[in-house]
């Protein structure tokens, strides 16, 4: 059987964390990731064989051109401090498989174990009744109990009972089953934008990120790129408060004599 996880470099830093990303709502967690990613300078340092765990079905045209049909990256990167004290270890996967997600899961684990990773992070969506003006918090869950007071000191919310679906969620799961700690940040989202990317939530996560894996990383790009989404939000709220106005009144002069 070909060899599905290549790794080609790895991390020399003491102590590493992972920071694992799929697709999921308003791309919470791949802006987040790959914000991150290209703001330490992440080197790459391999790759999942992805047509083991996906299917094409479909091709791009360009220019009437048929390409080569493209699968998904599942691609490792790391950076490490300057003292070469600790690290950080990105897997970035571009979709989540149809099936043999748990398999994918499993691979990223096991380069997660085989470099030592002393936690792993996710994030997600938190689909709520926000305004998209409004500041996104954070929610949180975690492996173990033990980590619940270090959220808490970030000013994570704890929700109690909540369900995180996709690869995100399920890589905490199976962290816990291999006895590995974790910690799910979830951005809330609103939920009239689930279709949206979502950069305010991917913001509110680096914030509390940052200060747990105890780095500097300058969010002021992102901070910006959240305004613009807003107006775009803004923008599609009132025409979307136009169509339903138009669909679901009725001008009073256009009633009949027996509804007055």
């Amino acid at each position: 059987m070909r060899r599905i996880v290549k790794l080609r470099k790895q991390p020399e830093a003491k102590s590493c964390v992972m920071f694992a990303s799929w697709p999921g709502i308003g791309n919470v967690s791949l802006i987040a990731v790959r914000y991150l990613r290209e703001k330490l300078n992440a080197v790459e340092m391999g790759e999942i064989d992805s047509p083991y765990f996906f299917e094409p079905t479909g091709v791009v045209v360009r220019d009437n051109i048929v390409e080569e049909p493209r699968f998904p990256e599942n691609n490792f990167y790391y950076w490490q401090d300057a003292q070469g004290e600790n690290g950080l270890v990105f897997f970035l996967g571009e979709e989540q498989p149809n099936s043999r997600g748990h398999e994918l899961v499993s691979c990223v684990l096991d380069v997660a174990q085989k470099l030592k990773v002393t936690r792993i992070y996710s994030c997600a969506a938190a689909v709520t009744h926000i305004h998209h003006r409004e500041k996104s918090r954070v929610w949180g869950a975690a492996t173990g109990s033990e980590l619940l007071g270090e959220l808490e000191e970030e000013g994570v919310i704890l929700k109690g009972n909540l369900r995180i679906a996709g690869l995100n969620g399920l890589v905490l799961g199976m962290a816990r089953e291999r006895g590995m700690e974790g910690v799910c940040l979830l951005g809330e989202v609103p939920s009239y934008a689930v279709q949206i990317e979502n950069p305010k939530a991917s913001l509110a996560v680096l914030e509390v990120l940052v200060r747990m894996i105890g780095i500097e990383v300058d969010l002021t790009e992102l901070a910006s790129l959240v305004e613009k989404t807003s107006e775009e939000e803004d923008r599609i709220t009132k025409q979307a408060t136009a169509e339903y106005i138009d669909q679901f009144t009725e001008p009073i002069w256009e009633r009949d004599e027996e509804e007055e």
